[in-house]
């Protein structure tokens, strides 16, 4: 202030650092196929967008395919009366799996996150194509960017048709990761392939700690998806309705007893405590998802509940029956260990008494000492980004000793904070991080010539004791 005047001035002196405004953790993005994609009159194909509750992706973006259901019926004799009754229910693998997974999302303890929907379920399931198909990677190159999502699961990628294109695909959501450095990739196994996976992704350290692969599969505890006019009943003994055939025909293949392929409906006309039995047996059959959606609510759960350092596993995954494979101790070996490529999958496994748990937490660089842990690599992204947005403020001050202590109290006010969260290891601040800015200690006069501001920064983040060893030996009595 230029003081002209003689009177009396007031000037109030800022003696607090700014402060570090901290990143969200859990924001995955979905890229798949759905229903439709409109919001209003705004198609939403292709546009990342932001929703936090189930209610409001089918509000949007619909709900599953219905399925096409063949139920076979059989009959019994019993007392000397026919019992007509469910022999098998057939039914295929969803194509699209966007809207199931979101279900398993949002039970495992998601929260908000962001849909990229590259097509509908009128269209073939694909990495990416010329002219006006859209396919997975176009979704993947949207999302780039969005600045806020954290996790990247891809749900329908799974039902590419080709091992090479996924993996492809998997390897280009790494390699935006390492761009962008503020978002990780949830791996599933292609047809749950251990092998295929550590042949096939990505060799690169710099990507592969942006990664983290689960196995196996999971039967969920999911209805599938169908319009009872699209069952098909086989082999019933039941007479079809008046006007379906000519009763007085005899060459007509459905009059009497079987022949004729049935809706639900038309069986509901005739025997409605069959047509309930039926629908009982199609609800019995659930739907098998590979697990990185899952795995996305479990990240959110964690992050909410303990912190983005607590390790996301040990944890009970909900809706979930049972893993498609059961894997053992000795099955858990090859796996979390990978001594040739260090890369590491973790395995989802079933105990007695607690039911269907995840029981790993590396990367996909599960030799690297620096980024073998999720909750590590995690924890830097989430410290990063939010040091990164807060310090914009300095961007063309002067590169003096006034803004480097500013930006230095930032940091470490932030730090502190960390370190009495449970973040950081250390008995005191000063073993659990260091803040490093100044001319002569991280920076030249060259530095400063050039406009340059060199900030360090270490953290010693808490790792998960992913080994526990307990020692035990006979005492001798004493006399």
């Amino acid at each position: 202030m230029a003081y002209k005047t003689p009177d009396v001035y007031i000037e109030e002196v800022s003696l607090f650092p700014p402060s570090v405004a901290e990143v969200e953790t859990a924001i995955p993005a979905f890229i798949g196929y759905t229903e439709k994609s409109l919001r209003e009159k705004n198609d939403l194909k292709l546009t990342p967008t932001r929703i936090t509750s189930l209610a409001e992706y089918e509000l949007y973006f619909g709900g599953a395919e219905d399925e096409s259901i063949d139920v076979n019926l059989k009959d019994e004799e019993q007392g000397g009366i026919t019992i007509t009754s469910v022999d098998s229910v057939e039914i295929p693998a969803p194509n699209y799996l966007m809207h199931y997974s979101m279900k398993m999302f949002f039970f495992n303890g998601g929260g908000a996150c962001y849909i990229v929907s590259v097509g509908s379920y009128n269209d073939t399931i694909v990495d990416t194509g010329p002219g006006e198909t859209k396919g997975l990677l176009d979704g993947l190159k949207q999302l780039e960017k969005e600045d806020e999502p954290t996790m990247i699961v891809f749900p329908d990628a799974i039902n590419l048709t080709d091992v090479d294109k996924y993996y492809a695909l998997m390897n280009a959501s790494l390699a935006q990761c390492s761009k962008l450095q503020d978002r990780v990739s949830i791996i599933d196994l292609y047809e749950e392939d251990t092998e295929a996976l550590r042949a096939k992704i990505s060799a690169n350290l710099g990507e592969t700690k942006y990664g983290a692969a689960y196995h196996p599969w999971l039967e969920t505890s999911l209805s599938v998806s169908f319009d009872e006019n699209t069952v098909t009943i086989k082999n019933h003994t039941l007479v079809p309705p008046a006007d379906s055939a000519d009763p007085a025909d005899p060459a007509d293949p459905a009059v009497g007893l079987k022949g004729k392929l049935l809706s639900a409906p038309e069986i509901k006309e005739q025997n409605n405590e069959l047509y309930n039995v039926i629908l009982a047996e199609i609800s019995k059959v659930s739907v098998t998802l590979p697990p990185s959606s899952a795995m996305a609510g479990v990240y959110a759960k964690v992050d909410n509940a303990r912190g983005v350092w607590k390790a996301p596993a040990n944890v009970s995954l909900s809706n979930v029956k049972q893993p498609t494979i059961k894997i053992t101790n000795e099955d858990q070996e090859s796996l979390n260990i990978d001594v040739v490529a260090g890369k590491s999958i973790n395995a989802i496994r079933t105990f007695a008494g607690k039911g269907t748990l995840v029981w790993g937490a590396r990367t996909l660089a599960g030799n690297d000492n620096e980024w073998r842990y999720v909750p590590v690599r995690r924890f830097f992204n989430m410290v990063e980004e939010s040091v990164k947005k807060s310090t914009y403020w300095a961007v063309f001050e002067a590169n003096d000793a006034n803004t480097w202590i500013k930006i230095k109290a930032m940091i470490e006010n932030y730090l502190i904070q960390k370190w009495r969260a449970g973040a950081l290891q250390g008995a005191k601040p000063e073993q659990a991080f260091f803040v490093k800015v100044g001319l002569g200690v991280t920076m030249t006069a060259q530095d400063i010539l050039e406009g340059r501001m060199n900030v360090e920064i270490g953290m010693a983040v808490v790792r998960p004791a992913e080994f526990i060893v307990l020692k035990f030996s006979h005492k001798m009595p004493e006399a």
